[in-house]
């Protein structure tokens, strides 16, 4: 599957050029806007970014800049395209990775992006089939913010039955269901709170998401109605009008197992009980675990404020 890179330019000449260097190793999707490319970036997360940078469009560096400051997308490298007599020393302000002169787009792009994205994959911890971040930002996101004294909620979510569907139908059609679980997480949680949430992959069929305590549970409704929606066409019609698989369970015993379904368990620091970033990863999964003692998909929101209620 080829690595996305995304390129901004109202240049339609240089959009040209470089989809024609870049095409054979990329999928490229361009955009004449940063505006537009941010609402395709913040719901799919590609490899690389491409910015032609005008000096005169704040929308430019305002958007590039709020891009790099949410915690999602540090690790998303951003190339700059700098007109030949721009000073580059006045970019400071602008959160660019790297940067090259129109005049060596011929010769410098496709290396440029190449070098790009290996070294953002090397340096920072990315899943690389859902291109969400893994354990280490998922750790270091809950810590920063719970010493910050940051209210938030913390979500686990998990899918039921997964390992059955991957047996049965095999690992390319498992990860196409971990690409769009990845990717429906990211949609929804992005949509509903722009700002200051988080979606991690915490590996195989485990996420994790942050946002604010008020509006978690209507997310979490959210990826719910659009993973029951969405999964059941990925199963063979047969299987799909069944309503179960035939499969082995992690005994080896043949049994009939139903369509997936995801079980969601949240908690919150609002009673600032936590201090430890395991502390509040272990209460979430605690309620995922009972969440999943329910038929279907389901959330369980364990608030904090009142240790026993549940919603």
């Amino acid at each position: 599957m080829k690595k996305t890179v995304v390129i901004v330019s109202r240049d339609v000449v240089l959009s040209n050029i470089a989809t024609r260097l870049l095409g054979n190793l990329y999928t490229i999707v361009t955009f004449s806007s940063i505006l537009s490319a941010l609402d395709y970036i913040y719901n799919s997360i590609p490899s690389l970014v491409v910015v032609d940078v005008v000096l005169d469009d704040t929308a430019v560096t305002d958007g590039i800049n709020n891009l790099k400051e949410d915690p999602m997308f540090r690790q998303l490298p951003i190339l700059g395209i700098l007109a030949d007599q721009m000073i580059a020393d006045n970019f400071d302000f602008l959160f660019i990775d790297d940067y090259l002169r129109k005049s060596g787009l011929e010769n410098e792009l496709q290396g440029r992006v190449t070098l790009g994205i290996l070294r953002s994959e090397r340096v920072v911890e990315i899943n690389p089939l859902t291109r969400l971040p893994g354990n280490i930002s998922i750790n270091r996101q809950i810590q920063e913010r719970l010493d910050k004294k940051d209210d938030f909620a913390f979500a686990y979510a998990d899918l039921d039955h997964f390992k059955p569907f991957n047996d049965r139908y095999g690992f390319g059609r498992g990860d196409e269901v971990i690409r769009i679980t990845g990717r429906l997480i990211l949609n929804i949680v992005k949509n509903r709170q722009r700002e200051n949430s988080f979606v991690g992959h915490v590996g195989g069929d485990d996420f994790i998401f942050i946002m604010s305590p008020e509006l978690v549970g209507d997310a979490s409704q959210e990826i719910i109605d659009a993973f029951d929606q969405i999964v059941p066409a990925i199963y063979d019609a047969e299987d799909r009008e069944a309503g179960a698989i035939q499969s082995f369970d992690r005994q080896g015993n043949a049994n009939a197992f139903p369509i997936m379904n995801i079980s969601i368990g949240i908690t919150d620091t609002l009673s600032g009980r936590f201090s430890h970033y395991g502390e509040i990863t272990e209460a979430a999964a605690e309620m995922k675990k009972y969440a999943k003692r329910f038929k279907g998909s389901c959330y369980r929101y364990n608030r904090r404020q009142a240790a026993d209620e549940e919603a």
